[in-house]
């Protein structure tokens, strides 16, 4: 017998005339920002689980870059005529956050499939798994920072004050890794051949944007690099630590092309947020 009605505690209602996706997906966007503890701890179990068993775990990434530092600094600096003291600083910079820019875009093909069983099982704000895969891959990428400072102290190379502008540009680096998780998380669960494609042209991307060679090589057509977005975003936080800053129209296309971004991802994630559970 029943001592009396059971009361929900929680009523969900959903009107299909008014779908109200923007408030939904601002919604996801606030919660999931707000839960960034959680996206922190599940970001930390999946590198420890990525490396369960190694020895040394992710530094197996920083013994990767820095042999690829030594070998392709050797050649590149004879191949282009470089002194090894002005190329080395600015191979490794390039590098360093090149594989960053890289690694975080591909996974962001898998920031959604990824989370599968936690989307079909949780209730949790799907931005979380966004979130989730950019601090994944900047703890990382945190492992090969010091073959930055190493490289500076070995050949002398100092930044001054305009170093600081670095920060700004690794926090635009971010907020791309962010909007891509959204945008390429949700297009490649929808079409698995996407992750493909992007991984191919992010090979491409490698040899187009300035990394092994110098943006002055170019001469008269190094004034259209800014239209590669991937060399403005590197550029913002190379130009601080190796040029002395960075052009401000490198600065303004950074900045056009990460609103662009933001703009696209959010509008596809609110348009779309609702079937994303279907296509995983």
């Amino acid at each position: 017998m029943l001592a009396g009605p059971i009361l929900a505690s929680e009523t969900y209602v959903f009107d299909a005339a008014s779908p109200r996706r923007a408030e939904l997906a601002r919604t996801d966007l606030r919660e999931g920002l707000g839960s960034w503890r959680l996206a922190w701890a599940l970001a930390r179990l999946d590198l420890r689980n990525r490396y369960r068993g190694s020895v040394i775990g992710p530094f197996w990434m920083t013994l990767s870059t820095a042999l690829m530092i030594m070998g392709l600094g050797l050649l590149y600096s004879r191949l282009l005529g470089l002194s090894l003291a002005d190329y080395l600083p600015h191979l490794t910079v390039s590098l360093v956050v090149w594989n960053v820019i890289a690694a975080m875009v591909t996974d962001a093909c898998i920031a959604m499939t990824h989370a599968e069983g936690v989307i079909r099982q949780l209730r949790v704000p799907f931005t979380v798994h966004a979130l989730r895969s950019v601090l994944r891959n900047g703890l990382t990428a945190a492992h090969s920072l010091p073959l930055i400072l190493v490289i500076f102290v070995i050949f002398g190379h100092l930044p001054g004050p305009e170093a600081l502008l670095a920060v700004p540009g690794l926090a635009l680096l971010l907020a791309n890794a962010f909007f891509a998780s959204i945008l390429l998380g949700m297009v490649c669960a929808r079409f698995r051949d996407v992750g493909p494609i992007v991984a191919n042209v992010m090979q491409l991307s490698f040899f187009l944007t300035p990394i092994l060679w110098k943006p002055e090589l170019l001469k008269d057509l190094a004034v259209w690099l800014p239209l590669n977005p991937f060399y403005a975003v590197l550029e913002t936080i190379r130009g601080p630590l190796v040029e002395g800053g960075g052009a401000p129209l490198v600065w303004l296309a950074a900045v056009i092309y990460t609103l662009v971004l933001g703009a696209v991802s959010l509008a596809f994630f609110a348009r779309f947020r609702g079937r994303l559970a279907f296509w995983v």
